[in-house]
């Protein structure tokens, strides 16, 4: 559990840490709370020769709340995000999500860029962050650029980022109505079996907008359009419920692992979204 031998580097601006990425290419990573990279490291897994880690720079912990606007340096911990009480007045979503990351002593390190960045199927950022429709900021030598958390994702650890590209914060409007994350382990620290994020808003006793994402049920978080029509205009009776879940059944493509074979998944992600919408339209 040693790793090989690297290069350690704590620049305090966003030039510096560009500057060596470009220089290092392939052999540089950034690191922000370092409890993925880390023990891949440890594992010999990963190969980082230059290691840059991202707690000097400055900007990077903020949490801004600009009216329904919302946005999160990349630096933010879980921690912040269950204890701060801005957030927790118009994104409560994101505190009922962070206590059910991991255990409390990951959620002092573990932070928002870190969970979001680099596309690890398991992770429980990815999939809320589609679920919000959020932007993922990035600074890169050729300056700023935003992408879509729905088209960030592109394969098991393959993202649209670049590897000369930094993520610094994610921004999204603040969800109105009902929400909901669910999630099912095997223990705790584990990461999901499978678990959904919902938001449902309300109009004359009928859902009037919805927006469904769930995680580690494939090679990337699944945001599923056809589980969201299938409840928009309904009273989320079981009919349309039951079209919601099957929506995005179609849509996920689980592997079978140490959490059980494709059709226990399957089984427990219906049973997840399930009980996430029903709370999310009892919320709204």
């Amino acid at each position: 559990m040693i790793p090989a031998a690297f290069e350690y580097y704590r620049p305090t601006n966003m030039d510096d840490v560009i500057a060596i990425l470009t220089e290092q290419g392939d052999d540089a990573r950034v690191m922000a709370g370092g409890h993925s990279l880390i023990p891949m490291m440890k594992l010999r897994m990963a190969d980082v020769p230059h290691l840059i880690d991202l707690q000097g720079i400055g900007g990077l912990q903020d949490i801004t709340i600009n009216g329904q606007s919302v946005t999160l340096g990349a630096m933010v911990t879980q921690h912040e995000l269950i204890n701060h009480a801005g957030l927790a007045d118009v994104a409560p979503i994101l505190q009922e999500t962070g206590l059910q990351i991991a255990d409390p002593q990951v959620r002092y390190m573990g932070t928002v860029g870190g969970n979001v960045a680099n596309g690890d199927p398991g992770n429980d950022m990815p999939g809320l962050m589609q679920c919000l429709d959020a932007q993922i900021n990035l600074v890169g030598p050729n300056g700023k650029r935003s992408v879509s958390a729905r088209d960030y994702y592109e394969a098991a650890y393959m993202t649209a980022r670049e590897d000369d590209e930094v993520l610094v914060s994610v921004s999204f409007v603040a969800p109105k109505g009902g929400y909901a994350y669910e999630k099912q382990k095997r223990k705790i620290g584990d990461y999901a079996t499978a678990a959904a994020a919902v938001t449902i808003t309300k109009d004359a006793g009928s859902v009037a907008s919805a927006s469904i994402a769930m995680t580690n049920l494939s090679d990337v978080p699944v945001w599923s359009e056809g589980a969201c029509d299938a409840l928009v205009g309904t009273r989320c009776e079981v009919d349309p419920l039951k079209s919601a879940v099957e929506a995005m059944l179609g849509d996920i493509d689980p592997t079978e692992d140490n959490r059980g074979p494709v059709a226990f998944k399957r089984h427990v992600a219906g049973v997840i979204l399930k009980r996430a919408i029903t709370r999310a339209w009892d919320r709204a």
